[in-house]
């Protein structure tokens, strides 16, 4: 799952901004991806998953990253209360801007669609990911990653 946000990470960063959704059930890896985002960024400290938090921000220098974690939410409103918009808006000159939600479902109808979905199931002792554009900034995303519509990847 590292290695796999390695390489997710050093695709975002030929992006200006992206939106990157990571669903799963528990224990699915969704903060390990993430981990590899910021690795690949070039971020060396911990990464824990916001669940308390909501969201954790990454100053990166070139890069900014907020990882959400809206398990523990029980009304996507919430989300207009913390100001998802500025997130999502972040203008920052010359830097790229990103934003890692996991359960992205519990913010529906309030969260814009993603540039790219990251679906991670279970297998065996290792993980299947099944990654969606739904946006240029995905295709490109996907392109950058050398990945097809549609492919998937597994891995232990």
């Amino acid at each position: 799952m590292v290695r796999c946000g390695k390489a997710m990470g050093r695709a975002l960063a030929g992006q200006r901004r992206a939106l990157v959704f990571l669903e799963g059930e528990l224990g699915a890896g969704k903060t390990t991806l993430c981990r590899g985002i910021l690795a690949a960024l070039g971020h060396n400290g911990a990464v824990k998953s916001p669940t308390y938090t909501l969201v954790e921000p990454y100053d990166l220098g070139k890069y900014r990253l907020y990882h959400f974690d809206l398990y523990r939410m029980s009304d996507p409103e919430e989300l207009e209360y913390m100001g998802i918009r500025d997130y999502l808006e972040d203008e920052q000159s010359a830097r790229g801007n990103y934003c890692v939600v996991e359960w992205p479902e519990r913010g529906t109808g309030i969260l814009p669609a993603a540039d790219i979905a990251v679906r991670i199931a279970v297998a065996g002792n290792g993980r299947r990911l099944l990654l969606e554009s739904c946006t240029p900034i995905g295709d490109n995303l996907l392109a950058a990653l050398d990945i097809s519509r549609g492919q998937e990847s597994q891995g232990e």
